[in-house]
């Protein structure tokens, strides 16, 4: 059975204010917590770590150090 792209993660390269979708999807996983985030609705990324949070809490805590 084939998978649409609506199935699949995209694939990202995060840079300091955008990003650059590498492989077509409609969502990515937030590095901690697992949680799928509509590309939609991303708003919190590290560029250096090339990760994607579900929401800037999450994001200052594993840039913090505490995730």
């Amino acid at each position: 059975m084939l998978m649409s792209t609506s199935d699949k993660a995209a694939r990202l390269y995060y840079g300091p204010a955008s990003f650059r979708v590498l492989r077509p999807g409609q969502h990515v996983v937030c590095a901690v917590t697992g949680e799928i985030i509509p590309l939609d609705e991303l708003r919190y990324w590290s560029a250096e770590l090339q990760e994607a949070y579900a929401s800037a809490e999450i994001a200052t805590r594993r840039l913090l150090g505490r995730a």
